[in-house]
């Protein structure tokens, strides 16, 4: 089942426009699916060479095979994974990370890496085995020989534009995740208005619960049912977002970044920063200016 987390992300406006975006410029398919996602990833998006082959038994082994091995892979190592199935065909899955965690996967590809021949199809023919008609084996050559060549160079832009834009959805629905909604009960508003106040000082769950005017006990089981986080997890993303602001000033050195965001040691400080963003601090910094200042 989907989670409400994965259903968040997937309704945002970057994922519809970049995806279109992404598909126009590339020529290659591009979709988001829960981390979690089975198998088939690609549903009504796959090419036509992979939806007519998926309706072979063989075909239909295969790509499942391949399909739950690129994401199981994604999931486990938390980086781009490249696989190619049993026709020759690359598919890329890359992980959305937030806050620390897999939350979806952006899946791409279906492609060639070089130009398909004759003997290419022969043996795909092979592998799926007799029964097929002379009508579908012809619309599978055809559609075969109309997937997209990509070369080795351009398929890394791609892989990196995947890789880019999986960090800038982490990005957005971190900071999503920590925002105010509309719909949210009163007390909550209020414990989250006086935590972002109070995030660099050290707020007390007692604290928080005066200013939202309900008891701890009744604020800490709110508050979780609303957010999906507890109190405590809450500060500390709310802390590393804002370490991860100031880290953006060459300036400024990681121990005052530690104690301006309110973290109470640099142990504790690297210990949550690397939970929650996947790498440590320096290295965030290092990326970010390197990405801002190519």
């Amino acid at each position: 089942m989907k989670s409400s987390s994965f259903d968040n992300l997937a309704k945002l406006a970057v994922v519809k426009e970049y995806g279109a975006a992404f598909r126009k410029a590339t020529g290659v398919s591009l979709i988001i699916v829960p981390a979690d996602q089975p198998h088939q990833p690609f549903g009504r998006e796959q090419n036509l060479f992979c939806g007519l082959i998926f309706q072979t038994p063989g075909g239909c082994r295969a790509c499942s095979q391949t399909e739950r091995q690129v994401l199981r892979q994604a999931a486990q190592k938390e980086t781009a994974q490249q696989f190619h199935c049993f026709a020759g065909l690359t598919v890329v899955a890359v992980p959305v990370m937030v806050a620390g965690r897999h939350s979806a996967t952006l899946v791409s590809g279906q492609v060639l890496r070089r130009e398909p021949s004759p003997r290419d199809f022969a043996l795909i023919s092979k592998m799926l085995g007799d029964g097929l008609n002379a009508s579908v084996v012809k619309k599978v050559r055809q559609a075969y020989f109309a997937i997209p060549v990509v070369t080795a160079e351009r398929f890394q832009s791609i892989v990196k534009l995947l890789t880019l834009f999986a960090q800038q959805l982490g990005e957005i629905a971190s900071r999503q995740a920590l925002a105010t909604a509309a719909v949210e009960p009163q007390p909550v508003v209020l414990a989250k208005e006086f935590l972002k106040s109070h995030a660099d000082q050290d707020p007390t769950l007692a604290e928080v619960a005066q200013q939202a005017h309900v008891s701890s006990f009744y604020l800490c089981k709110l508050f979780k049912k609303t957010t999906g986080m507890t109190f405590t997890e809450y500060l500390a993303r709310l802390r590393v977002e804002k370490a991860k602001t100031l880290l953006l000033n060459p300036m400024a050195r990681v121990s005052e970044v530690v104690f301006a965001a309110g973290f109470g040691s640099i142990p504790q400080f690297n210990s949550l920063f690397k939970r929650y963003v996947g790498m440590p601090p320096r290295q965030y910094r290092h990326t970010m200016h390197t990405r801002l200042n190519p």
